[in-house]
């Protein structure tokens, strides 16, 4: 087995607890706190595992079957994404179209237990992700189609290797690495966006779709949100990553510390900027829109025009 091959696994395994204890943990500090352990994740999926979930007897097969399917998508799109920074488990031509619909996958899955319960309340949070996530697909294409364009790369993997060496590349690595960082926050529900930690009702939106689910399947959505977080940071990390595509132990560790950096400046984030205003998310997702246009208008003018 390769040492990309080898550093992916322990990055699957490891870094989505890691990355997620770090966020809690500095926005702890900035607080003036110590905060939980960086493995606390870890201890609360073990503390699950142990309790039975509860079921509504309104709820049908979709209930229990929703966080199952969010985490094996979840993982799916780990395997096609370079998590340390070369060679990830699986790549093929157009994979970031298969990795945008898993995502979706998951995505509706989750929506369609929050509904399966017949809450009104969990249905506001369903529309909600519906709303946010069909703004924010446009942005992840426009950056997947700049990056590809730039890179004469039709794989996750090489295009997420671009490197600025002129005015036009610049500018197109610039807006990606804003679209990617908003995709991020709004995928992963972190703040400015949602706050995975409120239960105030008027402003949850992941969260409230998960208030009904306990035990193993409360801990499947946990683990399944820590894992799209690591893919998250990883693409952030890759095109930061001034070796990635290459294999070795250097660049593997370059991008697992940009990822661990990309959960400090998360948690900087939700420790100094407050939740936006329900009726502003969408602005703020149409910023990276507009960043992923930004990129593939660069990549128009550093190609001439459409061959």
């Amino acid at each position: 087995m390769s040492i990309a091959l080898v550093t992916n696994l322990v990055a699957l395994l490891v870094m989505p607890f890691a990355l997620t204890g770090v966020i809690n943990r500095v926005k702890s500090l900035w607080s003036g706190r110590k905060g939980p352990p960086i493995f606390q994740l870890v201890y609360d999926v073990r503390r699950l595992l142990r309790k039975a979930p509860v079921f509504s007897h309104t709820t049908t097969a979709v209930f229990g079957i929703a966080p199952y399917v969010l985490l094996v998508t979840s993982v799916a799109s780990a395997l096609i994404t370079p998590l340390s920074g070369s060679t990830p488990f699986v790549s093929f031509p157009f994979d970031f179209v298969w990795f945008a619909y898993v995502w979706a996958l998951g995505r509706v899955a989750l929506m369609l237990s929050a509904l399966d319960t017949g809450s009104s309340f969990e249905g506001m949070g369903a529309a909600r992700e519906a709303t946010f996530s069909t703004l924010l697909e446009p942005a992840l294409f426009l950056v997947a189609g700049a990056l590809c364009a730039f890179t004469h790369s039709h794989t996750l993997e090489g295009a997420l290797a671009l490197r600025p060496h002129d005015g036009a590349s610049l500018l197109a690595w610039i807006a990606a690495l804003v679209a990617l960082v908003i995709v991020l926050q709004v995928e992963v529900a972190r703040m400015p966006v949602d706050d995975p930690t409120t239960h105030l009702e008027l402003t949850m939106i992941h969260e409230v779709m998960v208030l009904d689910h306990s035990g193993i399947e409360l801990a499947a959505i946990q683990v399944a949100s820590a894992v799209k977080l690591l893919v998250g940071a990883s693409f952030v990390a890759s095109l930061l990553n001034p070796w990635a595509g290459q294999a070795g132990i250097l660049p593997a560790l370059a991008c697992l510390t940009l990822s661990l950096l990309v959960a400090v400046l998360l948690g900087t984030v939700e420790a100094l900027i407050a939740r936006l205003k329900l009726r502003t998310v969408p602005q703020y997702i149409v910023v990276a829109i507009s960043a992923g246009l930004l990129a593939l208008l660069a990549t128009t003018w550093q190609t001439g025009g459409v061959q």
